[in-house]
């Protein structure tokens, strides 16, 4: 197993958390876990909690090119795609990439665009392209989304449908910093401007490199293929799910828990892999009965969760 690769993504996590963001070392976590599996990563959070420093963090430390797109009602999805000019010198079209086009995205406040303009991030994130005017284009490797938004306030906004909810690996919070290091936080002041000196500690090719690893030596063996699929089927037919995870959303789960395998420092995932990842994967895939809507999406998982048999591995 290349376990000089894997201490290199250590030092990444360890570096952030203590150095830039602490206090965050799970969101940290999860990130570098959506990279490695080829995912996106949505952050559901109030303001001021350093979303937008994850972000920045993570595309310093790595080497990646960054983009970042403000999400308004007024937003375009050419605004995100880019569009056609006329060039008047060479008397003819030319594309002029947008800020989809980077490694790295931050889609800040993703529910505050419109339908149209969400939906043309489908063909982004799930196929790595864009089409715009009948010509396809390839976006960058690595690539990921890491789309914000803020639960606690729900005007103007438009909820994101199943179908876009779905191409997230997974949705986590930051939450609020213990409190001794918000306070040192605080008597520190920002690292924003920090991070636009960060040294890369990773290039990116060895991103590429460690995901083709992991998804294709990291075994996945039967009796864990056997414990993923009976946490599927039972949220089907869980009385407080109307629709449950899907084939897309059992291939994530497997995918997440072999970069957390490899994390962990072997090369086969075991249950306890499943358990930790499953609920950051998976939850945000129900879709709850109507009468059951004020319940957590978490807390329902986690109850189906202690219902399924561990395997012996």
């Amino acid at each position: 197993m290349d376990l000089y690769q894997r201490k290199q993504i250590l030092d990444v996590i360890e570096t952030l958390s203590s150095d830039y963001l602490q206090g965050k070392v799970r969101a940290i976590r999860l990130a570098v876990i959506c990279l490695l599996s080829g995912g996106h990563l949505l952050l559901e959070d109030i303001p001021g909690l350093g979303k937008t420093s994850l972000a920045l963090a993570l595309s310093g430390i790595l080497d990646l090119d960054f983009g970042r797109i403000q999400c308004t009602s007024d937003l375009l999805p050419s605004d995100i795609t880019g569009l056609s000019i006329f060039d008047r010198q060479k008397n003819q079209f030319r594309f002029v990439k947008g800020p989809i086009f980077n490694n790295l995205v931050l889609l800040d406040e993703v529910n505050r665009a419109m339908p149209k303009t969400q939906s043309a991030l489908l063909e982004a994130m799930e196929e790595r392209r864009v089409t715009v005017e009948g010509v396809t284009y390839q976006l960058p490797e690595p690539f990921l989304v890491i789309a914000t938004q803020n639960p606690a306030e729900q005007v103007g906004t438009f909820p994101l449908p199943e179908s876009q909810l779905d191409r997230f690996l997974i949705t986590t919070g930051i939450g609020y910093p213990p409190p001794d290091l918000e306070k040192k936080i605080i008597q520190r002041g920002s690292v924003r401007e920090e991070l636009e000196t960060i040294r890369p500690l990773l290039e990116r090719e060895k991103i590429l490199q460690t995901s083709r690893f992991i998804r294709e030596k990291i075994q996945l063996g039967s009796k864990v293929t056997d414990y993923i699929y009976a946490l599927i089927e039972r949220s089907r037919s869980h009385p407080q799910v109307f629709s449950g995870i899907s084939t897309r959303g059992g291939l994530s789960l497997a995918g997440a828990a072999r970069a957390e395998a490899y994390l962990e420092g072997r090369d086969y995932v075991v249950p306890e892999d499943v358990q930790r990842i499953a609920a950051p994967v998976v939850a945000h895939r129900l879709v709850l009965r109507p009468e059951h809507q004020t319940v957590r999406k978490e807390e329902v998982f986690r109850s189906l969760l202690v219902e399924i048999p561990v395997p012996m591995v």
